[in-house]
């Protein structure tokens, strides 16, 4: 039998692109994945995520038109200047009702924090921090032209040129061999060769193949690697000072933080962080697991745009899904 009425939620990433189909009381329907959603990291992403819309649609039994309001975080959406592309992979046919458009970093906060105040830390595929004040305030690292290299590719870029430079340790040993099983490489000299050659002649392919080697980084900067301590602990520095900076925003002494992604998420990353803030400089810092996943935070997002009630019943409900969870 055909859905009435629903919301869609969608958490755009760099690498994965997660739908949520959603009834008004917050019971989901159908959930779908896909490729990239941002045209800077996959040159199909318009297909990709239009693509998943339709499976998550088909899914859930719901025809388009029967959508009351669409919510979409899209990872590289920094300025009116993206417009034009991130409307573009939302155009399905049939598909008319009114849509949000939000930087992904705002669906994961929706996500993490259920509407509360709170810095969230997205460190995987990308690198944001993102933060709404006790006041409604939003701000970014972005805002201050901070910058925190802590996305994945730059973990393993800064591993790599460490590798090259020679400044390694032999507590290092094996994050080499596992670098150099990756790249396909027979021994050093013959990854200097690959290095030398550019590694990947295609940018988006290179920065994609760099970005899936960073679990050999973190989890060799947990396994004592100096090497990769040097790198992640130089990201975990930039990442607390986006926090600190952020942080000067609220009144409250006490401010909640929360990581979304691979990198932070790791176990090496993760406690690094929570040391770093431990001092409490400006504040106290509480990091906290997310309440739920970002996607979910977009079909909250979505309800709330269509005036759907909100309560604990519909929080309940979009919990008892699998991927409601982080």
């Amino acid at each position: 039998m055909a859905v009435q009425e629903a919301v869609i939620g969608i958490d755009g990433g760099g690498s994965y692109t997660r739908v949520m189909v959603s009834d008004l009381q917050g019971r989901i329907l159908s959930y779908a994945e896909g490729g990239a959603s941002s045209i800077h990291k996959d040159s199909n992403a318009v297909q990709n995520v239009r693509s998943a819309i339709q499976d998550a649609l088909a899914k859930a039994e719901c025809n388009p038109w029967n959508v009351k309001g669409l919510c979409a975080g899209i990872a590289g959406y920094d300025s009116e200047n993206d417009l034009e592309w991130v409307e573009a992979l939302t155009a399905v046919e049939g598909l008319d009702g009114p849509k949000q458009h939000v930087n992904d970093a705002v669906i994961a906060h929706a996500g993490a924090f259920l509407g509360e105040p709170g810095i969230v830390v997205v460190s995987g595929t990308g690198s944001i921090l993102f933060a709404i004040t006790e006041d409604g305030t939003q701000r970014r690292n972005y805002d201050y032209r901070h910058y925190a290299s802590s996305a994945a590719r730059f973990l393993s870029y800064d591993s790599v040129f460490e590798m090259l430079a020679g400044h390694v340790h032999q507590s290092d040993q094996q994050m080499i061999e596992d670098v150099l099983r990756y790249w396909n490489a027979r021994d050093m000299d013959h990854f200097r060769s690959i290095a030398a050659g550019g590694f990947v002649e295609d940018r988006q392919e290179r920065d994609k193949l760099f970005g899936q080697m960073a679990p050999i980084v973190t989890d060799a900067a947990y396994g004592g690697s100096r090497l990769a301590r040097v790198v992640c602990d130089k990201a975990v520095r930039e990442i607390a000072v986006g926090v600190e900076i952020l942080g000067s925003c609220f009144h409250s002494e006490r401010v909640a933080v929360t990581g979304i992604g691979s990198v932070i998420n790791s176990p090496y990353m993760k406690s690094a962080l929570a040391a770093k803030l431990q001092p409490g400089r400006n504040k106290q810092y509480r990091l906290a697991d997310p309440a739920l996943s970002a996607v979910s935070g977009a079909v909250l997002m979505a309800l709330k745009h269509v005036r759907a009630p909100l309560g604990p019943d519909t929080l309940r409900e979009i919990g008892k899904h699998p991927r409601s969870a982080y």
